[in-house]
């Protein structure tokens, strides 16, 4: 992956939720490439947050492409709901889908990238087979569930693998990496081999958005 190939996603997990279409739209003209959607269930992970209508509500907020991330157990039921809604990218986990070959050929056959989320204690060889038909691994750098986690940097040789893996069987394959991203360790990410960078607390508990965003561009430029 080339550095233009950079992509901040600020997850709105973190955001204000009372001016929530103020946060979407300051993160959006601050800089940001993608908008991340975190989907919980209260049962594949421990919290539950948004559907398929507020999904909806915030892509009227922004022009940036919706990265939804489900965090769900049956994510064959409703995937197509959050595709209606706007998603752009839509990432399944490895550990809560069965047949997870038909999902990802479903969700490109409606229109939408196919993204596989791994959990940090997930070996990546779960999902070696599927990288030629995937647009984008999400490379768990929390356990998932809340915010705000610090980043578990035993995940870092992990993304080194993906990346060595990916160049022979899918060198277009973007990782992203969720969870405790920062602009004190972004570069750090990048230089593991990661390209798209989700950061909740790492934005938007830091105003003002664009300063923060601007700054992590920076550090990427330097890794």
């Amino acid at each position: 992956m080339t550095k233009n190939n950079w992509k901040i996603s600020p997850s709105l997990i973190a955001a204000d939720y009372l001016h929530l279409g103020d946060e979407i739209r300051e993160v959006s003209e601050g800089g940001a490439d993608y908008i991340h959607v975190d989907v919980m269930d209260g049962h594949f992970v421990p919290n539950l947050t948004l559907g398929p209508e507020i999904t909806a509500f915030i892509k009227k907020a922004t022009a940036l492409p919706l990265d939804v991330h489900l965090m769900i157990s049956n994510a064959e039921v409703s995937f197509k709901d959050y595709i209606q809604a706007g998603a752009a990218i839509l990432t399944v986990h490895v550990e809560a889908v069965t047949h997870l070959h038909r999902l990802i050929q479903e969700i490109k056959k409606l229109g939408a990238k196919a993204g596989v989320a791994v959990n940090p204690a997930t070996p990546i060889e779960a999902v070696s087979e599927i990288l030629p038909d995937i647009d984008l691994v999400n490379m768990m750098s929390v356990n998932p569930g809340f915010y705000g986690q610090a980043f578990i940097s035993a995940v870092l040789p992990k993304i080194q693998r993906l990346r060595e893996i990916a160049d022979k069987r899918n060198p277009a394959l973007d990782i992203e990496v969720d969870g405790g991203v920062k602009l004190e360790n972004i570069a750090q990410v990048a230089s593991a081999g990661a390209n798209v960078f989700v950061s909740g607390a790492g934005v938007f508990k830091n105003k003002p958005y664009k300063d923060t965003i601007k700054k992590m561009r920076q550090a990427l430029a330097g890794a």
